[in-house]
């Protein structure tokens, strides 16, 4: 049993393939189910092998669903892969309402707190900022030189290595007569470290700039999902106001955009200052009029402090990218626990990244509280794969090199693993992008499965902590929301500490069980939440954003 544990896992009992828990060799015997073979090629780990000889066309099942069909026979103990594996998926319909679930159990967080931002409309921020918007492309250079001018005088230019000392040292080199070999050669010294400023509004986290490319020029359906987006972003608890730049005669106008806001907040009343070059003139009466108002928005923000909030007050946004063999039986469910548990105490959770519910969607739908729900997240599923297929790339298409020589060879293996991030409540709501998913409970969320935009869409839903599992490693980040990066393995964890937070993979290497690891994400949670601890997105200043165009993006 415990050569098994170690060394290769079934998820369910239904799986007719098994996943190497370590590299493992060829000639290794496996003793599986009262039955004894040898593998016939070396098994990496992270990576899957058949257990029963398997005939051309036959089903291959993981986590109990179809995850592909053989492309031809194969014996037992053989490695799957994308030669011998096609992409297959069962077939969903409207099914009987499946609401039940055991809730874990919260004891030891029911009562807990966090400190966060309260908001006059009822939501409460982890963090402070102010924004400083675009809404065209065309403003994209006025908000740098905004960036410019406040960014390090107020304090907030992120803490970060400066390499131009080994730039310098390279230059000294090189004129010295140095040649490539030995420039590629030369052990470079330690990067210094900038200082950090001392804030000149200590109670607002920093003045974030949001650039992106859109705007005009698209289409209309684009620039009208632009304005609702990042009305999000303004109405977001994470928010205390904004700065807003326009051109003046783009597709997104500032009329949508405050319709927008009156969408998601009626009673909004955060500082908004809105302002259009066209009318203001010159880019000098533009930036100064843009400088004063974001100055006097921050004294204003500097006033709020942190106060004690209870934990249905966090709304978290479940990301996962750079995901691995082992993101569906690590990190993944350990989120799918935290999960659980933050809606059992009225919190919110948001699962996204609907290339990645393919092969489950009638688990999912089966869990949505009504028919009328469970019939719209079907019907986001089938056209936008249906888009997707029309423009020559289906949902089949999404698992990237990375995700298939780590173990993921089809899209249905990935979403199946993947959607173990949402736990096991019903779910509560069904919503389409760039639209709000913040009720008590399991939010459905229509993104791509690309990791900038599905998280940049989850804060605008609502989303005040994104957690984001990783196997192969990214830096992803948000403007305003923390991220907090977990890997599914150890391995990654060691590797680069600079950029993830968490360590999953101690439940691959035996040492703890999913609950024990979801209640140390849930207590880092609340140290982030409460501004006590900074994730690594967040040190690093990984702001990324960039909205969806509705076209396909997997």
């Amino acid at each position: 049993m415990d050569k098994e544990r170690l060394s290769y896992l079934q998820i369910h009992p239904k799986d007719n393939v098994l996943v190497a828990l370590r590299d493992l060799p060829q000639g290794f015997d496996v003793e599986f189910g009262g039955h004894t073979f040898i593998l016939r090629e070396a098994i990496r780990a992270k990576h899957k092998f058949t257990i029963i000889p398997l005939e051309k066309d036959a089903d291959v099942l993981m986590y109990g669903v179809l995850v592909g069909k053989m492309n031809h026979a194969v014996a037992e103990g053989v490695h799957i892969n994308t030669e011998n594996l096609r992409h297959a998926s069962d077939d969903f319909r409207l099914g009987q309402r499946k609401l039940d679930w055991e809730k874990p159990d919260v004891s030891v967080f029911m009562g807990r707190t966090f400190n966060g931002f309260h908001r006059t409309n009822g939501s409460v921020g982890t963090a402070n900022y102010w924004l400083v918007i675009p809404l065209v492309f065309c403003e994209n250079r006025n908000v740098s030189t905004l960036k410019s001018a406040l960014e390090e005088k107020l304090g907030y230019q992120i803490q970060s290595k400066d390499y131009a000392d080994e730039v310098e040292e390279l230059i000294v080199r090189y004129q010295s007569g140095a040649s490539a070999d030995e420039l590629l050669a030369v052990d470079l010294s330690p990067t210094k470290v900038r200082k950090e400023k001392t804030r000149l509004f200590p109670n607002v986290d920093g003045v974030k700039f949001l650039n992106h490319e859109m705007g005009c020029g698209g289409t209309r359906i684009d620039s009208d999902a632009l304005c609702g987006l990042l009305a999000g972003y303004i109405t977001h608890p994470n928010v205390a106001g904004a700065t807003v730049l326009s051109l003046g005669c783009q597709h997104a106008q500032a009329s949508i955009l405050r319709g927008e806001i009156k969408k998601r907040d009626a009673a909004f009343d955060k500082p908004l200052y809105i302002f259009e070059q066209q009318l203001e003139g010159t880019e000098q009466e533009l930036m100064q009029k843009a400088i004063k108002a974001t100055f006097a928005g921050l004294t204003q923000a500097n006033k709020l402090t942190r106060k004690p909030a209870t934990l249905d007050k966090l709304c978290i946004g479940l990301e996962c990218g750079g995901s691995d063999g082992f993101s569906g039986i690590s990190a993944n469910p350990a989120l799918g626990y935290v999960s659980d548990m933050l809606v059992t105490m009225g919190g919110s959770v948001i699962l996204a990244e609907f290339p990645e519910l393919c092969g489950v969607e009638q688990e999912l739908s089966d869990r949505c509280i009504d028919e009328a729900k469970a019939e719209k997240f079907m019907h986001l599923m089938t056209t936008y794969n249906a888009k997707a297929e029309a423009d020559g790339s289906g949902f089949y298409m999404n698992p990237s090199p990375g995700n298939i020589r780590d173990g993921l060879i089809t899209d249905a293996i990935k979403s199946a693993g993947a959607a173990k991030k949402g736990g096991n409540s019903p779910v509560i709501a069904v919503v389409d992008y760039p639209e709000v998913a913040n009720a008590p409970g399991l939010n459905l969320l229509c993104t791509p499965g690309n990791d900038v935009e599905s998280t940049t869409a989850e804060v605008a839903a609502g989303a005040n902590i994104v957690l984001f599992t990783t196997g192969l490693g990214t830096p992803t980040g948000n403007p305003i929301t923390p991220v907090i990066k977990l890997s599914t393995n150890t391995k990654t964890f060691e590797k680069m500490p600079d950029i993830i937070d968490i360590n999953c993979g101690t439940v691959i290497d035996g040492k703890e069980t999913i609950q024990e690891t979801a209640h140390r994400i849930l207590e880092y949670v609340i140290q982030v939440a409460s501004g006590e601890e900074k994730p690594k997105a967040v040190q690093l200043g990984q702001d990324d954003f960039i909205p969806w165009r509705r076209g396909v993006s997997l």
